[in-house]
């Protein structure tokens, strides 16, 4: 018997490879004999560049670069195993993860740190690119990562406006002298993101995600403004107008600055993993697939890995098996799309903390079980 084991990570508790191989021992359990293929995945945000190096047997590279409040932070990115592909999580150098929650201001926060990471490895020969967008701490519609690869955002007396999403409200031209010219004429990118937001306006990056990044509501308005003039000055430089293009608004601002500069094509994160990960060929001859994430509820049919494992697994007749942290409201959604079935890994009453800190033993728990029952549901059909 062959079971795909694919989940995502079960964030502040187990990576997507450690949650693999606890799945896999709890399957073990059940059924010593089995062939188990461990696939750790991710959606194109936290744990994009591990699961595909792991997949690809590829590796990662450190770079110190500016933090998104200006400070110096010790960034990577992934080169996978065809030593040609760079993959970059710009939460990596430009994440809210990095900005203790008392200090986030997303009127200040900048991608600088992102476009540092493209620009080292621009100079290190790489020319293709896979950035996936998640867990931004910015709202500068993606104004830092080009001023780290050359370009100048000046205001009405030839200054540079300086950093942060507030700085766009006094922007009047752009100056690409020392553009990296690399970035468009010789490089590819795919931007991983599920978002559709536009880039200004009640859907837009400022008003959708701005409170999630320590916006208040004058704040919100102010850096809706402001990437509004951004839109602007961005049209009549590169003759995109990124307004209300979908995924603009995803990072901050940031899927705009690509659509607007670069040779890039937006795609959903989980589609670009799934490819990258080869997933459907280790499908094709697959009696299970089991998946997981830390939380799966209504949010998990947006675009999340086991919405995505599931709808290709179930192209192939392949039942699908969800086993999460804590369920929500909202799962039915997911019976739509291919999932088979959906369990928590609690057994009891216990407190969120205890339940993070058992992670790998319920979770393998939890796995034993599910593959006990799927087992005797087996020898009654045969």
């Amino acid at each position: 018997m062959k079971i795909v084991i694919a989940p995502d990570s079960f964030k502040g508790s187990l990576s997507s490879e450690e949650a693999a191989n606890a799945i896999r021992n709890g399957i073990l359990r059940a059924i010593l004999e089995a062939e188990t293929v461990l696939i750790p995945m991710a959606d194109g945000g936290e744990g994009t560049v591990d699961s595909l190096v792991q997949a690809t047997r590829g590796s990662k590279v450190f770079v110190p670069v500016q933090g998104p409040l200006q400070d110096e932070v010790m960034a990577s990115y992934g080169v996978l195993g065809d030593g040609v592909t760079c993959v970059i999580e710009m939460a990596s150098a430009s994440g809210l993860v990095l900005i203790p929650e008392d200090q986030r201001n997303p009127l200040l926060a900048t991608t600088y740190g992102t476009g540092q990471l493209i620009r080292h490895a621009l100079d290190h020969g790489y020319r293709s690119f896979i950035l996936a967008l998640g867990g931004s701490a910015t709202n500068d519609g993606g104004s830092g990562m080009l001023q780290a690869l050359g370009l100048r955002l000046l205001d009405a007396e030839g200054r540079d406006i300086g950093a942060g999403g507030q700085a766009l409200s006094r922007l009047t031209q752009l100056d690409a002298t020392h553009w990296d010219e690399r970035a468009i004429r010789e490089s590819q990118f795919i931007i991983a993101s599920d978002v559709t937001n536009p880039f200004v306006g009640p859907q837009g990056a400022s008003h959708v995600f701005g409170p999630q990044k320590g916006a208040t509501p004058e704040m919100v308005e102010a850096l809706d403004a402001a990437l509004t003039n951004w839109a602007d000055v961005m049209a009549a430089h590169t003759g995109v107008a990124v307004h209300h293009l979908p995924g603009a608004g995803a990072a901050g601002g940031l899927g705009g600055a690509f659509q607007a500069f670069f040779p890039a094509s937006m795609k959903r994160g989980i589609d670009v993993v799934i490819e990258m990960t080869q997933l459907i060929e280790h499908l094709q001859d697959a009696n299970l697939v089991i998946t997981g994430e830390g939380q799966t509820d209504a949010q998990t049919a947006s675009g999340k890995a086991p919405m995505g494992i599931a709808q290709a697994a179930s192209k192939l007749g392949v039942p699908v098996i969800v086993i999460s942290g804590s369920i929500g409201q909202g799962i039915e959604k997911l019976y739509d799309y291919g999932v088979t079935s959906i369990h928590s890994i609690v057994n009891g009453p216990m407190t969120l903390q205890e339940a993070m800190n058992r992670t790998p033993e319920l979770l393998a728990q939890r796995a034993e079980q599910v593959m006990r029952t799927f087992l005797a549901g087996r020898k009654k059909e045969l």
